[in-house]
């Protein structure tokens, strides 16, 4: 049984973390963590805080394909945890109404003068292809 995107969102509302991969300038992959800063009510879209003058911005400008993976560990009681592997576009925001939207209070410790930190910039990343695994099932979800 293939997952909506909605259930799929549920698995995923714990999970904070997640590794970015883009393409680096000579075509290697280039991978980080980032956090989604707990703004996981997942619709397909993604939303990270960065400074602009960074390697993943140069990366993003250069070729917009991400991809996004995420793990949930076990539960206590042993359900298997999920697996989710996301390909999509990113692009970058520079609103401050768009980040006022996605802004928590711990991002302070990263900007430290919040939304008006000189160089802050938003990647947004769009899904095209969702891949998970959670132990019981398996799927794809096309945005």
């Amino acid at each position: 049984m293939t997952l909506t995107l909605p259930e799929l969102a549920k698995k995923m509302q714990k999970i904070d973390f997640c590794m970015m991969i883009t393409k680096s300038e000579f075509g290697a992959i280039a991978s980080r963590p980032m956090s989604n800063n707990g703004d996981v009510d997942y619709d397909g879209d993604s939303y990270f805080f960065s400074y602009t003058d960074t390697r993943k911005i140069r990366e993003l400008t250069a070729d917009p394909t991400v991809s996004l993976t995420f793990t949930a560990p076990p539960s206590l009681l042993g359900k298997p945890g999920i697996f989710v592997a996301v390909e999509g576009r990113g692009s970058l925001i520079a609103d401050k109404a768009v980040f006022e939207a996605h802004w928590t209070k711990d991002l302070d410790r990263w900007f430290p003068e919040g939304m008006d930190t000189p160089g802050i910039i938003m990647i947004k990343v769009h899904a095209e292809t969702i891949q998970y695994w959670d132990g019981e099932d398996n799927g794809v979800i096309r945005v």
